[in-house]
């Protein structure tokens, strides 16, 4: 069984797709309308400036637009139908467009109003987010219970968990997480993604996902929020609303997948960081990233062996 995985903010790098522009049809065809959706993108994604592309209104469409042109690049090269999807955080809608829940112009639309909507949800230097090493979830959740303004994002890996709340109260936070043998790791992020501070972004963002229409997806896509698959379109409206605000479950969604029996899992768009969490998580599994038309010809042709 395979699992398709879609990459969330901090994958992006200058570059990104351009192999699957000159190496796919089907990737060039995605990527071409992308552009159509949103002009400039592509020469953002290609040339920079960097700062620009990291800003979450250009990222979260950028990752969306990538991986999906190498998903098409995936099923045009041969690959099967996913027995599953997720995505880590942005991912999720990524896996909801593979998953024709959403029209690619539809995501492309709403994911650049969602990052700019969370971006001006709260003033730069209002909020923070760490990545806390070494604890186990549960100490770090009890060990937040009685600081104000901080709470959990991420659950990442059994060894990573990210944090996000007001700038005093990740300080407050990672004095006492360090304190308890912690290592507290400050990201470089322009707003604390994943915590209440989101709710302006998550009402904002309501009446635009009212206008599109969604779909029952074609394959199980997991939801951040649950930590399992969802298929009724009201509620796949409800949730990737709620996990503006709500911590990304990615330990539970990737123990699930196991137990579902998942082998294989294939990491689309840009970076491997979703591979490193699964390498991370579970045992006797294969991770791999699909970047470019090479990984996806070799990447096939293990599937095919396996």
């Amino acid at each position: 069984m395979i699992a398709a995985l879609f990459p969330g903010q901090g994958s992006q790098e200058i570059g990104m797709g351009k192999a699957l522009y000159e190496g796919s049809r089907a990737a060039r065809e995605a990527l071409e309308q992308a552009e159509a959706t949103l002009p400039g993108l592509l020469q953002l994604m290609w040339e920079g400036p960097e700062e620009e592309l990291k800003l979450t209104a250009n990222q979260q469409p950028a990752l969306l637009a990538v991986g999906y042109a190498a998903f098409q690049a995936y099923l045009e090269a041969g690959g099967p139908l996913p027995s599953f999807a997720a995505g880590h955080s942005l991912g999720e809608w990524t896996a909801h467009v593979a998953a024709e829940t959403l029209r690619l112009e539809d995501g492309l639309r709403l994911v650049r109003k969602r990052g700019l909507y969370m971006q001006e949800a709260v003033p730069v230097g209002a909020g923070a987010m760490a990545a806390v090493l070494k604890v186990p979830a549960q100490t770090i959740q009890e060990l937040l219970a009685g600081i104000a303004g901080v709470e959990v994002a991420n659950y990442n890996s059994p060894e990573q968990t990210v944090i996000s709340g007001t700038a005093a109260g990740v300080a407050q936070a990672t004095k006492v997480l360090k304190s308890h043998k912690a290592r507290v790791i400050p990201l470089a992020v322009s707003a604390p993604f994943h915590s209440s501070l989101m709710q302006p972004a998550r009402e904002r963002l309501r009446a635009d996902l009212a206008q599109v229409e969604l779909h029952p997806p074609r394959f199980p896509v997991y939801s951040n929020v649950l930590a399992q698959p969802e298929a009724r379109p009201s509620m796949i409206r409800e949730l990737l609303l709620e996990q503006i605000t709500h911590a990304v479950r990615w330990v539970e969604i990737l123990q699930h997948l196991k137990e579902k029996g998942v082998k294989t899992y294939l990491e689309f768009g840009s970076g491997r960081v979703l591979t490193g969490l699964v390498g991370r998580t579970l045992e006797g599994v294969e991770a791999r990233a699909l970047t470019d038309p090479q990984e996806i010809a070799e990447s096939l042709g293990r599937v095919a062996q396996g």
